[in-house]
């Protein structure tokens, strides 16, 4: 008996070291790594001034063309991430603070993603590695029902989440496989031939009152003095429930409601999200709105701190 019991302490001891040295050899390639995605980018890069940062989930990835901003002499970079909630988008613009990145102005697409406070585990999940690093990101998760699985069991969170961080992943870190969520600033074309059926639904959507990930981003930007754009995007016309965007205005007056800025279906790759050609023509609106004429939207603004 004294010998099973001892076997099993040895075993126990093993396997711990072995969730130990993994968990550090994983985090340590993530902590590496600059150039897989827009949380590793941010994280481990050096810090940027930006005049636009852009936020969302891939409604604002799809939908606002970074290099257009750039044209116009305007540093951006499009942070949207598709699948991602406003948890994210929160997240992301307090690790940009964090690492003492300068903002000027934050676009940040809100519509949908107003209509839940959840995370997104497959992009949530890409901070994890991060954890033990950053207190900024150990405090969001804080509240999260498994953060002390999270924390502090070692690896649990590349087990868990093996699709988004485990080994797949860490090889394609580690050998530096490219990867397309970088390109154009970071902003995603969508192709404009292949077309999805042009139906969506979205009746049964209701706006969270106060969404606390959203409060906090405009507390942000107002304690930071950052300029902050919230804004919803464009849905093809034959959207079912777009009485959703005037029950978003009316809980979040100071959102600019710009979706029917572009309607026609040749605009759209499917009902939620524009074309490139659409991306392009809502782009120019939105840059002649707030960035070309610029007294015209501090008058239309005030979300301005």
């Amino acid at each position: 008996m004294n010998k099973f019991l001892k076997w099993s302490l040895q075993t126990v001891l093993i396997v711990i070291m072995l969730l130990v040295i993994l968990d550090f050899g994983y985090t340590k390639i993530y902590k590496q790594s600059n150039s897989r995605g827009k949380i590793d980018k941010v994280y481990n890069s050096v810090p940027t001034t930006y005049d636009v940062v852009i936020l969302g989930s891939s409604r604002a990835n799809n939908h606002f063309v970074a290099p257009m901003f750039e044209d116009k002499g305007l540093k951006t970079f499009n942070y949207g991430m598709s699948g991602s909630h406003l948890f994210e988008a929160d997240l992301l613009l307090k690790i940009l603070l964090e690492r003492k990145y300068k903002i000027k102005t934050v676009l940040i697409e809100v519509d949908l993603s107003l209509s839940n406070d959840k995370r997104a585990d497959a992009v949530a999940s890409k901070f994890l590695p991060y954890i033990h690093d950053s207190a900024v990101i150990r405090s969001h998760f804080e509240s999260e029902a498994d953060f002390n699985y999270l924390y502090y069991i070692p690896f649990y969170r590349y087990i868990v989440y093996d699709s988004q961080i485990g080994f797949r992943e860490a090889y394609k870190t580690i050998s530096k496989e490219p990867s397309s969520l970088l390109q154009n600033l970071g902003y995603y074309p969508l192709d404009n031939k292949k077309k999805r059926k042009m139906q969506n639904d979205i009746t049964n959507l209701v706006p969270l009152p106060n969404n606390k990930y959203y409060e906090d981003i405009k507390q942000l930007c107002k304690d930071n003095a950052i300029r902050l754009i919230p804004i919803m995007t464009p849905m093809c016309e034959k959207t079912k429930g777009l009485v959703y965007f005037d029950k978003v205005k009316k809980a979040y007056p100071e959102i600019y409601n710009y979706e029917n800025a572009v309607v026609q279906d040749s605009y759209f790759s499917s009902c939620g999200h524009m074309n490139d050609l659409g991306a392009r023509k809502f782009t120019e609106i939105v840059i002649n709105d707030f960035f070309i004429n610029a007294k015209n939207a501090a008058k239309k603004s005030n979300t301005i701190y």
